[in-house]
């Protein structure tokens, strides 16, 4: 029987050392064993970060719900924040602020460019009531980085709250809040974090808790931080997903997030390489390690063939559908990442393109190589 192999931007293959820990009983959430289940997974969170706060809560939804609680904990009705919006989670973050009643000053990035921190100076000092800024780290929807440790300097000089979505971030990156001046970041569990979606993370700097507010009720950093320092959950927490969160953080720090990173970025370079050699373009200027972003007018008869040989990649949504393809480099083994070039040659083969099979599994494997992780 055919399995399809997944390579999307979440979900992504779960490893199977987490998927044995998500097949077992549950448990209940008031009890021992769950508290101190719970706590090992603070403290493993804590060393992924290289961070000694406490300040983080799990909430048992989607990487959106930590969105709309980063906005509910930390702004008020008519606070004025930046908002860069270069793709379909820059929109999101924009109609969040806009639903939540705040006063969003959009920094439009074409989709597939990334943000210019000069730019965002720019804009900054002409709206000197600005409260802070919301951004993506990794833009999955176009594939794009935007400059985290250089937006995070801005944010710190005219002091504001700095909130990235790390979704496609957290996993991938070797991400040092602190270090890199962000003051919120949210996380969603199906990504890097290699598990099934409805676990959603929130961390925030000492800066971002003395301007908490608690406007939320079900999302809030207030009464859910003041349960989980001790082990427990203001409401029903994501019980399974949470115990294997503790197997697949110890698998992120068991291989270092230094290795980590460097796994991911060979990956895209690699992915990238092959495409060149097969002559397909990157979308992305600036490419994101979680995720390649590929150009082509055929991009969905691409996928579609893909998908038939049991390999599911992702297509473009919005304005990009039928231009683009995605391939998830989160939760995939570099020798994975081989068989992918190798399928897509065959695709490409039979749809017409002009490639000699092997152009893109040599450039793939040579980078890996160059880069150590062969």
């Amino acid at each position: 029987m055919k399995r399809e192999r997944i390579f999307t931007p979440g979900p992504v293959e779960i490893p199977e050392r987490v998927r044995e820990v998500l097949g077992r009983q549950i448990i209940h959430h008031r009890t021992e064993e769950f508290r101190r289940s719970f706590l090992e997974v603070r403290e493993l969170f804590k060393r992924l970060l290289e961070e000694d706060s406490e300040n983080f809560v799990f909430f048992a939804s989607s990487g959106t719900g930590a969105m709309e609680a980063s906005i509910l904990n930390f702004f008020q009705e008519g606070d004025e924040v930046v908002v860069i919006n270069g793709g379909k989670f820059g929109e999101r973050w924009l109609k969040l602020s806009q639903h939540w009643k705040l006063k969003p000053i959009e920094y439009k990035v074409e989709w597939g460019r990334s943000a210019d921190p000069d730019r965002l100076r720019e804009i900054l000092k002409k709206n000197s009531n600005c409260k802070g800024v919301l951004f993506q780290i990794s833009e999955t929807s176009t594939g794009a980085y935007h400059p985290a440790k250089e937006i995070g300097e801005v944010c710190k000089e005219f002091d504001l709250l700095c909130v990235a979505d790390a979704i496609t971030a957290l996993g991938v990156y070797h991400i040092k809040p602190s270090q890199w001046g962000l003051d919120v970041i949210v996380g969603g569990s199906q990504k890097g974090f290699l598990l099934p979606p409805g676990l959603s993370v929130l961390w925030f700097s000492q800066k971002a808790q003395e301007r908490l507010v608690d406007r939320a009720f079900y999302l809030s950093v207030k009464k859910e931080l003041s349960k989980q320092k001790e082990g427990q959950t203001a409401w029903t927490p994501a019980i399974s997903l949470i115990l294997a969160m503790k197997e697949s953080l110890e698998l992120l720090l068991e291989e270092g997030m230094e290795r980590v990173e460097k796994r991911h970025r060979a990956l895209s370079k690699g992915t990238l390489r092959a495409m060149e050699a097969l002559g397909l373009n990157r979308f992305a200027q600036n490419p994101s390690l979680s995720v390649s972003a590929i150009e082509s007018e055929r991009a969905e008869d691409i996928r579609k063939g893909m998908l038939k040989l049991g390999i599911r990649v992702a297509g473009g949504q919005d304005e990009l559908k039928g231009k683009i393809f995605r391939i998830s480099h989160m939760g995939v083994d570099p020798k994975d990442g081989l068989m992918l070039v190798g399928m897509l040659e065959v695709v490409l083969k039979k749809l017409g393109f002009e490639v000699s099979l092997g152009e893109g599994v040599r450039a793939y494997s040579e980078v890996l190589m160059e880069m150590g992780i062969w």
